[in-house]
């Protein structure tokens, strides 16, 4: 069983999982939050950390999740329940705070921020590349431009065989039909990464159609996280869609290399190249950053880049209420950053370096009922 179809099995039962939450105290009332003192101030050596916690988010890290949230289990005895509904998704929640912890491939907004209470903090946990996966027989590679992919998606290019992308791909059979476009239909922080590019390469998409987990999409049909995407643009000939790279290659669909300009080069997506662009976007000290947004094609030392890569986060707040729920959520995301790494497949970017220190700091920062969460 590949590591997405264990993925949804597991999504299934956390589906579940969270509705029985949803219909009982809120997150930190729940029954079995064990080792908090029944009255006065808590001190923190004196309290476990919870033994279940709840989130809610990104797709886009979903089969990750899935294996660190499991050793994290196995090896610390906490308990994640995940539910795998898209970062717009994950943002609700944790603004409404019916989940312990948010996950998202999109920073939250200033608003959004002040909406949630204003102690958010942005724990990066990898990155990643989300790539265009076509469905065109006979076409085994496919090059594209920034500026003619938006035209696709705009519907301004609408047969695969427009003189636009027969110029990119002078030795494809390209077949005279219809280009049958597949977009997001929930709040997506993969479309988030998607359409931060788009607006970087086409004026007209930043002027008619703009970036954020939603947009109103000139043209195409839509489906749920990104294995919706990958499950429609598999079973749809002659389509195009967008899907992080995992998904793409787990699900052996084939994906386009991108250029700046007709003349190339063309990049392929791969974790060398989504790892240069990471590494040539300045990271600022909030770690909330739209790399893709930057349009990065040149890394450092002249590595060629991936320009549609983001990193995603656990959204997490500076402040709990409850201590022990506190240290479990610290203790999942210490464990995120550091042991977890090495169950990331193959196509995701580790975190390290300064984007890893500055992630340290926020876990460490965290505090509930005048006392630290994370123990070292």
């Amino acid at each position: 069983m590949s590591r997405i179809a264990r993925w949804r099995l597991l999504a299934a039962g956390l589906a579940l999982s969270l509705f029985v939450v949803a219909c009982g105290p809120t997150v930190e009332e729940q029954a079995g939050r064990e080792g908090q003192p029944d009255g006065g101030e808590a001190q923190s050596g004196d309290v476990e950390p919870a033994r279940s916690i709840d989130g809610a988010g990104a797709t886009f890290p979903a089969p990750l999740y899935s294996e660190v949230f499991s050793a994290l289990a196995e090896q610390e005895g906490i308990q994640v329940n995940y539910q795998s509904i898209g970062s717009g998704g994950g943002i609700e929640q944790f603004t409404n705070r019916t989940v312990d912890f948010g996950a998202s491939d999109a920073p939250m907004t200033d608003e959004q921020i002040q909406q949630a209470g204003g102690d958010v903090l942005h724990v990066a946990t990898v990155g990643g590349a989300v790539v265009p996966t076509y469905n065109l027989p006979g076409v085994e590679e496919l090059n594209l431009t920034g500026e003619v992919l938006a035209d696709i998606f705009l519907g301004n290019v609408t047969r695969w065989n427009d003189p636009a992308i027969a110029e990119l791909n002078p030795d494809a059979d390209l077949p005279d039909e219809p280009i049958q476009v597949v977009h997001r239909s929930d709040g997506s922080g993969t479309t988030f990464i998607f359409v931060e590019y788009l607006s970087a390469v086409s004026e007209e998409w930043a002027d008619e159609v703009g970036s954020g987990t939603e947009v109103a999409w000139p043209t195409g049909s839509g489906a749920s996280g990104n294995e919706g995407v990958a499950a429609q643009v598999s079973q749809t000939p002659y389509s195009i869609g967008y899907n992080e790279l995992a998904y793409a290659t787990e699900n052996d669909i084939p994906y386009a290399r991108l250029a700046d300009d007709p003349e190339g080069p063309f990049v392929e997506a791969n974790i060398d190249t989504a790892s240069a662009a990471i590494a040539a976007a300045e990271v600022p000290d909030d770690l909330r950053v739209s790399i893709s947004g930057l349009n990065v094609t040149e890394g450092p030392e002249g590595q060629e880049a991936y320009p549609i890569t983001g990193l995603t986060w656990l959204l997490i707040r500076q402040e709990m209420d409850d201590l022990a729920t506190c240290k479990a959520v610290a203790q999942a995301a210490w464990f995120a950053t550091h042991e977890g790494q090495e169950f990331a497949p193959p196509d995701y970017v580790p975190i390290g370096g300064r984007t890893l220190e500055i992630g340290e700091e926020f876990i460490r920062s965290m505090e509930a009922q005048g006392q630290p969460c994370y123990e070292e």
